[in-house]
C-alpha cells in the first residue's frame, strides 16, 4: 500500500466499560497501521477512564484525553483540535470495526475522493458476520450527487463513524456542544466540503444497538433538535446546492410529520403544544410543497393529505400503526 498517511481515529468515551475493550482492540488491530488513536474520556464515572489509560500504557499510538462531562460533541471537538492526521475516523465507543475497514476505505480514496464510507451492521452480538469487502459494490459520486443521496438517506447518511474523512473535508467544522443530537448538524457540511465521495456496500462497521442511546430513549422535546439541524441544512442547501432545495424541503416536511407522530404518542398536552408551535413555524416556511416525482406514490399521497390536515394525518398514521396496518 506504500507509505500511508497518518489516520487519527477519535473515540469519545463515556461509561462504556462493558464494551470499551472490544472497541479499542478493533481499532488497534486494524490492518491500516499508521494510526493515532485519540480516546476522550468524557468524565466517565465507571472504569472507562482507567481502561483508556491501560491501553495507552501498552500502545504508543494511543493518546488519552480526560475532561469533565460535556457530551460527545465536546469530546469529538477536543480530539479534532488535537488530531495530527491527514485522515480522520470517528468511532463510537460501544461499537467495533472489521480489521480491514480503514484499509478498505483508504483504497477507495483516490486523489479526488475526500470521504469514503462502508455499510453499517446493526447488531446485539459480540461476533457478527462483518463483510470482508471482497465482493462489495462500490459507488463513487461527485459532491452534488452525494448530497442528494444524503438528503434521501440512501447513502452518505448522517452517522459519522462508518466513514473515513480527509482533513480538508472536515476543515474547521465542529460539532454542537450540549445537544442530544449532534451528528445531523455536522455531516452535511462535511459532505459539502468534499470533491468526490465513495461508498462500499461491505458491512464493516458494527453498530451496537443500545437501549440507552439517544434514539432509543423515550421521545422528548429534545428530539426536536433534529428539526433544527434539518432547518439549518435547508439554509445551507439553498446557498450552496440550490438545485436540491425541493429535495431538502420535502425531506424536512416528512421529518416534521414523523416528529409530530412521536410528540402525539409520547408527550403530555403542554409539551405537544410547544412542539406544535415549533413544527408549525417550519411548515409555514416550507409549504406549499409540490410532489416529488422520484418519491413513492404513498409518500406523495401523504404529502397531499398532510398539507390539508397535518396533525390529523399524524394521528391517522399513529392509529394505523397501532392497528398494525402500517409498520
Amino acid at each position: 500500500m506504500g507509505e500511508l498517511p497518518l489516520l487519527s481515529v477519535i473515540v469519545p468515551v463515556y461509561n462504556v466499560e462493558a464494551y470499551l475493550d472490544t472497541c479499542i482492540r478493533s481499532i488497534a488491530e486494524q490492518t491500516y497501521s499508521n494510526l493515532e488513536i485519540l480516546l476522550v474520556d468524557d468524565g466517565s464515572t465507571d472504569h472507562s477512564g482507567e481502561i483508556c489509560d491501560k491501553w495507552a500504557a501498552r500502545d504508543a499510538r494511543i493518546r488519552v484525553m480526560h475532561q469533565e462531562n460535556g457530551g460527545a460533541g465536546k469530546a469529538r471537538n477536543a480530539a479534532l483540535d488535537a488530531a495530527k492526521g491527514e485522515l480522520f475516523g470517528l468511532v463510537d465507543s460501544d461499537d467495533f470495526l472489521h480489521p480491514d475497514m480503514y484499509a478498505s476505505l483508504y483504497r477507495l480514496m483516490g486523489p479526488e475522493v475526500d470521504i469514503a464510507e462502508c455499510a453499517i451492521f446493526p447488531t446485539e452480538e459480540e461476533n457478527p458476520a462483518l463483510d470482508s469487502g471482497e465482493n462489495a459494490q462500490v459507488r463513487v459520486v461527485p459532491c452534488l450527487e452525494a448530497m442528494k443521496l444524503h438528503i434521501r438517506d440512501e447513502l452518505f447518511c448522517q452517522t459519522p463513524p462508518n466513514k473515513l474523512y480527509r482533513r480538508s473535508a472536515v476543515a474547521d467544522i465542529r460539532f454542537p456542544v450540549g445537544n442530544l443530537i449532534d451528528d445531523e448538524f455536522w455531516t452535511y457540511r462535511v459532505i459539502g466540503n468534499a470533491r468526490m465521495l465513495a461508498a462500499t456496500s461491505a458491512r464493516m462497521y458494527a453498530y451496537r444497538q443500545q437501549p440507552g442511546s439517544a434514539m432509543h430513549k423515550p421521545y422528548s422535546l429534545k428530539r426536536l433538535q433534529g428539526l433544527d439541524a434539518k432547518r439549518q441544512r435547508l439554509d445551507y442547501i439553498r446557498l450552496h446546492f440550490p438545485e436540491l432545495e425541493h429535495e431538502a424541503r420535502f425531506d424536512l416536511f416528512f421529518t416534521c410529520l414523523y416528529a409530530m407522530q412521536g410528540c402525539q404518542k409520547s408527550l403530555d398536552p403542554a409539551e405537544q403544544r410547544e412542539a406544535w408551535e415549533k413544527i408549525r413555524g417550519i411548515l409555514l416556511e416550507i409549504m406549499p410543497l409540490a410532489n416529488n416525482p422520484q418519491a413513492s406514490f404513498k409518500k406523495n399521497a401523504l404529502l397531499k393529505l398532510a398539507q390539508i390536515s397535518f396533525r390529523g394525518t399524524s394521528r391517522l398514521l399513529n392509529l394505523l400503526i397501532d392497528l398494525h396496518v402500517l409498520t
